[in-house]
């Protein structure tokens, strides 16, 4: 007789672990610092070994960027959704403010909207993550220009145009999360209203519509 759990079940507890595994170490990154914890401490606040740990995450970066991953995705299918006619730092500020207002149903599936946050500021004061996320930036960076020279049907390698104004953008956003991270009100609502706020400051050469100058 097959005894073995049906395929349904076994990846229901495979997903119960890891998003445990995920909370745990957010909550211990949170209260204990990223360089103060260990992948030994996530793992036995889960009640599981250092092997399983790395059956889910590759690393304690892996962990730390595992929900802003799912994040810069939302925005990046939110950009490649905007109409054609708006301009391109118009898509990106409308993609991403629109990302702001629908992603907290699928991080909530995942952590805690309040436990994601958090997790802004724990990047912010952690000079190891804080170059992670550098990094990673560049390449969101990278993958924005390209999804922007496409909608205008340019060259991104033969006009410099789509990656200046991700840059513009980009930097914005930079400006926004440290801001925000110093701040006295680490709500989304008061990220998303602190980006807004920036994003409509930039001026028009970049803010217009490419296709009219």
């Amino acid at each position: 007789m097959d005894t073995a759990s049906p395929p349904g079940l076994r990846e229901r507890k495979k997903q119960r672990t890891q998003d445990a595994l995920l909370r745990a170490a957010i909550e211990l990154f949170a209260t204990r610092g990223y360089e103060q914890t260990t992948v030994d401490d996530i793992a036995e606040a889960v009640d599981v070994s250092q092997r399983t740990f790395f059956r889910y995450f590759a690393s304690k970066e892996d962990v730390a960027f595992f929900v802003p991953r799912i994040a810069e995705s939302h925005f990046v299918e939110a950009l490649r959704g905007r109409p054609p006619h708006e301009a391109p730092l118009e898509a990106m500020r409308r993609a991403v403010l629109e990302s702001w207002d629908t992603i907290g149903e699928a991080i909530e599936r995942v952590v805690p909207l309040e436990l994601h946050m958090r997790t802004y500021r724990m990047i912010e004061s952690s000079p190891a993550l804080l170059a992670a996320h550098l990094r990673r930036s560049a390449e969101l960076e990278e993958e924005t220009a390209r999804i922007i020279a496409a909608r205008e049907g340019l060259d991104v390698d033969a006009d410099p145009r789509p990656r200046l104004v991700v840059a513009v953008f980009s930097g914005v956003v930079r400006v926004t999360e440290r801001m925000w991270s110093v701040g006295e009100d680490f709500s989304m609502e008061a990220m998303r209203e602190l980006t807004a706020s920036y994003l409509d400051q930039v001026g028009p050469p970049l803010l217009g519509n490419w296709r009219t100058t």
